[in-house]
This record gives structure tokens, C-alpha cells and sequence, in this order.
């Protein structure tokens, strides 16, 4: 099985960008598809992106489009997602996830890996 690692988060004023990565060892990270979630607190975790496993297809949040770019370098075994034009509800723990089946799907349910999460602070 594949273990995931994110990093990048941290404290940001609104308006600023972050990226965060993923780190996949285990497994070779071509073998999955990719996600990122977001869960605030006291709220569920949420879908924010997604790539296929050779980054061909893409699908964001509504919240997060046009501000939020996920990519993979599958050669690093690398996930990242690009966070700009930050707003304070973005707040919340960031989550890399890993799919062995193809989906489209938002929901948490569909993926199969989870990393421990990443802090990501948003002050207005």
C-alpha cells in the first residue's frame, strides 16, 4: 500500500497563496489517482481536487476553481496543489488521498490512501 505525506501548510494573510505537497513511498504514485479534501472544524471533509493518474484529467470544488491548481510529477512521486487568492474560509486541515480506481466522484468514500494532514490558516 502506498502512505502519503503532505507539507506547505502554514498561516497566510488573506489574498496570499500557498502550495501544498504530497509525498507518496510504498507504492509508485502512477498507480493512483489523486485527490485533495478539506475538512474545517466541526464540519465534514470536503472534496477540493483531483487528478487521474497521469494527470490527464482535472475537477475542482466550485469554491476552489480558478484560484486552486492540483498537478502531479509521478517521476517524484509528488502531488501538489497551488493555493492562491486565499480567503479566510479556506481555513481548514488539508487532505492528500489516493484512489486505485478511476473517479469523478467528490466523495471522501471513493479513496482508498489518506495522509495525516496539513494546517492551513487563512487570517482576514
Amino acid at each position: 500500500q502506498v502512505q502519503l505525506v503532505e507539507s506547505g501548510g502554514g498561516l497566510v494573510q488573506a489574498g496570499g497563496s500557498l502550495r501544498l505537497s504530497c509525498v507518496a513511498s510504498g507504492r509508485t504514485l502512477s498507480n493512483y489517482h489523486m485527490g485533495w479534501f478539506q475538512q474545517a472544524p466541526g464540519k465534514e471533509r470536503e472534496f477540493v481536487a483531483l487528478i487521474s493518474r497521469l494527470g490527464v484529467s482535472t475537477r475542482y470544488a466550485d469554491s476552489v476553481k480558478g484560484r486552486f491548481t492540483i498537478s502531479r510529477d509521478n517521476a517524484k512521486n509528488m502531488v501538489y496543489l497551488q493555493m492562491s487568492s486565499l480567503k479566510p474560509e479556506d481555513t481548514a486541515v488539508y487532505y492528500c488521498a489516493a484512489s486505485v480506481k478511476y473517479t469523478t466522484s467528490t466523495s471522501a468514500n471513493e479513496y482508498d490512501y489518506w495522509g495525516q494532514g496539513t494546517q492551513v490558516t487563512v487570517s482576514s
